[in-house]
């Protein structure tokens, strides 16, 4: 499977590993954005929610993206736009990296096949960009010619934008990233494909946690606070839902779409 084929290109502890953010303190109001997938209407319209909620509190807030901009939706190519844009004003933003940017990066590369990006939904991402697979193929019907044109044709700008992106954001209050942890390591031993890829083994664990872990990936119907767990993934491809929680003075608001 893609996914698999992925894991094993981008880390278990060899090599490069991506990089991890850090704030000493958070101390501002805290806005935490679960899975787009290409819903750039839904993005749009949680960011005027959000801007709403925090004109009436103090000083400069952070809006923090958990990943997975890309694939599925009918508008990655925007999201990435956006993304890469200042934030709106009175914010800063910290954009980390899931597991479908790793994808796309790793068809870039020419890690994985098409057909293996296609699987998790890098169709629809190269749609927003212009491309037309079906078409592409009657003109390049040899796979190597095809591959060349759509690694070329995806903008530098885009795919440097998400090579840069932080694996993780750690707090002493809590820590930030797009999957989850594995519950038997510390955070400094996290390795990259645990922090993108993890289900089952974070999410079902009884092990204690050491901080509140706020993540997407697993897709659930409600955002809320499960223990020490925050997930933020409602689905908002398939369900129109996009969630996001403010986290301010020790308490935790949920906001969706």
């Amino acid at each position: 499977m893609a996914a698999s084929r992925i894991r094993e290109k981008i880390g278990n502890g060899s090599g490069h590993r991506r990089r991890r953010e850090r704030l000493e303190h958070l101390d501002m109001p805290t806005y935490v954005i679960g899975d787009v997938h290409g819903r750039y209407d839904l993005l749009s319209s949680l960011e005027r929610k959000i801007v709403a909620d925090a004109a009436g509190l103090p000083g400069r807030k952070l809006i923090v993206m958990l990943g997975d901009y890309i694939d599925r939706g009918p508008a990655s190519a925007q999201v990435v736009s956006r993304l890469m844009a200042p934030p709106p004003n009175g914010f800063d933003r910290i954009c980390l990296t899931g597991n479908h940017e790793m994808a796309m990066l790793a068809y870039a590369d020419g890690e994985i096949s098409l057909d293996d990006w296609v699987a998790l939904g890098g169709d629809a991402t190269l749609a927003s960009y212009g491309v037309d697979i079906l078409k592409l193929k009657e003109e390049y019907p040899k796979q190597k010619k095809l591959d060349t044109f759509i690694r070329t044709w995806l903008p530098d700008d885009h795919v440097n934008f998400l090579r840069r992106l932080p694996i993780l954001l750690d707090t002493p209050e809590a820590l930030f990233v797009h999957a989850g942890i594995d519950p038997d390591r510390p955070i400094s031993e996290q390795q990259d494909d645990d922090l993108v890829f993890i289900r089952s083994r974070f999410y079902d664990s009884a092990q204690p946690l050491p901080k509140l872990i706020v993540h997407g990936h697993t897709p659930i119907r409600r955002a809320e606070v499960n223990g020490l767990r925050l997930n933020l993934d409602t689905g908002a491809f398939h369900t129109g839902r996009l969630s996001a929680a403010r986290l301010w003075q020790g308490r935790v608001h949920i906001t969706s779409t």
